[in-house]
């Protein structure tokens, strides 16, 4: 529980409307999509840059925990307050500023939420590809503090691809900015790519400077079935061996796809034990050749089946079977523990493989889908917490999940990020040196350790 003297200071700076402290309101903002709970002491929703500093101030200087929130849809607890505290809202930061036309950049707050933005620059021919799940819902500083990926990142990148410039507020209270609008700049450390995927531990963003690309003239998707992950994978390779990077290279593996036949009334033949989503983008003379080219491709690498969108509403209706899979894995239990692994795209059936020997050596069904163009395997296990012993289950799956990653040359997450779920796992991937560096640009820029403290590295923070 906070002093009273300390809430009554809060109240000063961001009023008293914007400080929260009934207990049904710390509810709201105590968890996140990974469902683990811990109460914040308050929540204050600060308008901008000055009153984040002033409450930076505060807190630095009476050691009060501070834990920034956007739309709390990450999947590792990054914004979670495990050590109570402040919970620092940051909806009210939520304005695009700047859309810069001539020189393709925008400056935005980090509350604009991610699809908004993306229609906002559309509307004037601009482009943002950056295209987490959560897009309807998460907001950008969520998207640059956890490193978001999306379906596009196989042709266009990751969200640090696009931050070219940001303003922050240190964890001891300080305004600076980093980077800017120029599309070079190399005039000391680039502290905007250190900001960005470091999940809200070293600062608090306040203004986010974004890269634009023109927008894309037309795009074509296509469903191709095929008889196992193996002709699947291949696929992939094949398609960029052949010159042609696709803005998506969707995957379902074979138990995703019995998801969807159970769950849905998606029509997906028997024999398909893949399936590729594959869009294509660009001038609209060249997509039907692209469309062809892949369809040549692939077909000698076990086909079973492909369907081609020629309108927007086919195309809706072929992006269908990968949206459909979300509320068909709650048919198979009704829990789900979901890891995001990435290994080298060729690896990838490799790793399927494994993943369905540890399913069968724990008896418990493990599902399967992601972004096969890079890698990114998304690994959802699913089991029934109610049911004594299902629990330790899949935590001794998810351990040998990560082991057969980093046996394959992979990284255990590839846009989820650490946050509290993989910080007891850091070290399988990462030598204790590379972990001791990390930690001493912490302390150097977080000395009393306020800000998100707990997250990323295994911590002696005690749970609220």
């Amino acid at each position: 529980m906070l002093n009273p003297s300390i809430l009554e200071k809060l109240q000063q700076i961001s009023g008293k409307d914007h400080v929260l402290t009934d207990k049904a309101d710390l509810i709201c903002y105590s968890y996140d999509a990974t469902q683990r709970q811990f109460l914040p002491d308050v929540v204050v929703h600060p308008a901008d840059a000055d009153e984040i500093s002033r409450i930076m101030q505060l807190a630095n200087a009476e050691k009060i925990p501070v834990f920034p929130r956007g739309a709390g849809t990450g999947f590792t607890g990054g914004s979670v307050p495990v050590a109570g505290g402040i919970v620092l809202g940051l909806s009210r930061l939520d304005r695009i500023l700047e859309i810069d036309e001539e020189n393709l950049v925008a400056t935005i707050e980090p509350g604009v939420v991610t699809e908004d933005f993306q229609k906002t620059v559309e509307k004037v021919g601009l482009f943002y590809p950056p295209d987490p799940a959560s897009l309807k819902v998460s907001t950008m500083g969520g998207n640059v503090a956890e490193c978001a990926g999306g379906p596009r990142c196989v042709k266009y990148g990751v969200t640090k691809d696009y931050i070219i410039g940001l303003e922050i507020v240190t964890p001891t209270g300080d305004i600076i900015k980093t980077g800017g609008p120029t599309m070079k700049g190399v005039v000391g450390y680039d502290l905007t790519k250190l900001i960005c995927g470091s999940e809200g531990t070293l600062a608090i963003m306040t203004k986010i400077v974004v890269k634009l690309l023109p927008k894309p003239e037309a795009k074509k998707t296509m469903l191709v079935m095929f008889s196992s992950i193996d002709g699947a994978a291949q696929a992939v390779s094949a398609i960029i061996r052949g010159k042609i990077i696709p803005t998506t290279l969707e995957f379902l593996d074979a138990r995703t796809l019995e998801c969807v036949r159970n769950a849905t009334d998606l029509d997906v033949p028997e024999a398909a034990q893949a399936v590729l989503l594959i869009e294509v983008d660009g001038d609209r003379e060249f997509l039907d050749g692209q469309t062809r080219k892949i369809s040549a491709i692939v077909q000698p690498l076990g086909v079973v089946e492909t369907r081609i969108a020629e309108t927007p509403e086919e195309s809706e209706a072929l992006w269908q079977v990968r949206r459909s899979i979300s509320a068909s894995l709650r048919q198979v239990n009704p829990d789900k523990y979901n890891e995001d692994i990435c290994v080298p795209r060729s690896r990838v059936p490799d790793m399927i493989r494994k993943i369905e020997a540890i399913a069968d050596k724990y008896n418990i069904p493990i599902v399967n889908y992601g972004h096969a163009g890079d890698g990114n395997i998304h690994v959802n296990i699913m089991v029934d917490n109610a049911v004594p012993g299902e629990q330790e289950k899949a935590e001794k799956a998810i351990v040998e999940v990560f082991e057969g990653t980093l046996e394959l040359g992979g990284t255990m997450s590839g846009e989820h990020g650490v946050g509290i779920m993989k910080a007891p796992f850091l070290n399988m991937e990462l030598q204790d040196n590379v972990i001791d560096y990390m930690k001493t640009i912490k302390k150097a820029l977080d000395p009393n350790n306020i800000l998100n403290p707990g997250k990323i590295f295994p911590s002696d923070v005690r749970a609220h």
